[in-house]
Formats: structure tokens, C-alpha cells, sequence
């Protein structure tokens, strides 16, 4: 049996500007759509180390800072950077075609 996927429309690819990022909503699941220097990453919205919206942070370089307690994440790997965060985040492959930003969306 084939795995099969559903695109979802994230953004326009020219919505974002580098450094920016907006809220998005997966099936109930609160992620992140980010651009950091021209490259879109989908992440989640939540902190792994206190339950705290990423979204009150900012992108610098390739990473999105927690601004209630400092820690990096790399927005590719979803990798803590920086204590007191020790967990990754969840990453989300994400393309770029036809004018907007897509989430490929594995059916079950």
C-alpha cells in the first residue's frame, strides 16, 4: 500500500519577509510558519521547556528564540540550543511552489 499525502497552503511565498513569522493551525495542531533569511521552517508553537508560545520570540540566523527563558531552538532540526530548554521541538518538512508555502500532510 502507498502512503499518500495532502498539501496544505500555509502562506503565499511572499506573506513572510525574512525574520518574520505567523501562527498556523495543522488538524488542531498550533505550529509555526517561519522565514529566516529566505528559507520557510514549520515548527511548533510550543516551547518544550515550559509551556510558553514561541511565537512572543524572534528568528535570528536559522533559530527562534524563547523569549521567556532565552533558549534557541534550530529551526531545522528542532534541536535546543541553549539551557534551560534540553528538548527538541517538532520539525515539519515544508515547499516551496505554484506562489505558496506547503505543508505535506501524511494521510493515515
Amino acid at each position: 500500500m502507498m502512503n499518500t499525502a495532502t498539501r496544505v497552503a500555509l502562506a503565499d511565498e511572499n506573506e513572510l519577509k525574512p525574520g518574520e513569522m505567523k501562527k498556523v493551525d495543522v488538524d488542531g495542531k498550533k505550529l509555526i510558519l517561519a522565514n529566516a533569511a529566505g528559507d520557510y521552517y514549520l515548527v511548533d508553537e510550543m516551547c518544550s521547556h515550559e509551556d510558553f508560545s514561541l511565537y512572543l520570540g524572534c528568528i535570528k540566523d536559522k533559530t527562534i528564540k524563547c523569549s521567556l527563558h532565552g533558549s534557541y531552538f534550530d529551526l531545522k532540526t528542532g534541536e535546543a540550543l541553549e539551557e534551560p530548554a534540553c528538548e527538541a521541538i517538532g520539525t515539519y518538512a515544508v515547499s516551496v511552489s505554484e506562489g505558496r508555502v506547503w505543508f505535506e500532510r501524511p494521510d493515515d
